[in-house]
């Protein structure tokens, strides 16, 4: 049996997923945490298969959640279940280590499907980003994620969030010039000039 924990800030999601697998015969749903720091605690008293967690989280965002699950509980898999466009940041939590990427308009027995298919060491991610993914290579373009690298994406979330330097620097745990050089490296490649209208491009590409 699949032992699944949930990392959401809202209680209604997490509630929402336990009573979905409350009689399964296959998935047990463990525990819910409502954010980033806590999955560490959690995975210290329960043992995980999956951990379902959303990317936008408060303390730990989801992309810094998967590179430190990745070192220090590398047998847990993880599956971002978000809302946030999937063509921005499945690529990015798969380049990441994520081992799945499932948006939350997708249907419950999708999801379940997902979560076993990742359990037995696959791979999920939807069919249509599959087919975007096979256009693009066919393509030969790399406009996925707006031709951001993972840790670019995540700097331009907490940028967008109203982080400062300091605290994006804490949260990355990188210093805050390596921070300067990102938010520059934003600027020259959405052609801004300054944090506002890089913020108002973000809101643009609905991150």
């Amino acid at each position: 049996m699949v032992k699944l924990m949930v990392a959401d800030s809202f209680p209604i999601v997490t509630k929402g997923i336990e009573l979905v697998f409350a009689n399964s015969r296959d998935i047990k749903f463990v525990e819910a945490v409502a954010d980033g720091d806590a999955i560490f605690d959690a995975l210290k008293l329960h043992t995980t298969d999956i951990l379902l967690c959303e990317i936008d989280l408060p303390k730990l965002n989801g992309i810094s959640v998967i590179r430190r699950i990745k070192k220090e509980n590398p047998e847990v898999k993880v599956i971002i279940y978000s809302a946030q466009q999937e063509d921005v940041y499945a690529v990015s939590a798969i380049k990441a280590g994520a081992d799945g990427y499932i948006h939350k308009s997708t249907d419950i027995l999708t999801l379940k499907d997902a979560i076993m298919k990742v359990y037995l060491g696959g791979v999920y991610i939807s069919p249509s980003l599959s087919r975007k993914i096979a256009l693009d290579k066919n393509a030969g373009k790399s406009n996925f994620y707006k031709k951001l690298s993972t840790r670019e994406v995540e700097v331009l979330k907490l940028l967008s969030n109203g982080k400062r330097n300091k605290e994006i620097a804490e949260e990355l745990q990188i210093n805050e010039k390596t921070v300067s050089t990102y938010r520059a490296r934003l600027m020259k490649k959405l052609n801004v000039t300054n944090l506002i209208d890089l913020v108002k491009q973000t809101k643009s590409l609905e991150l």
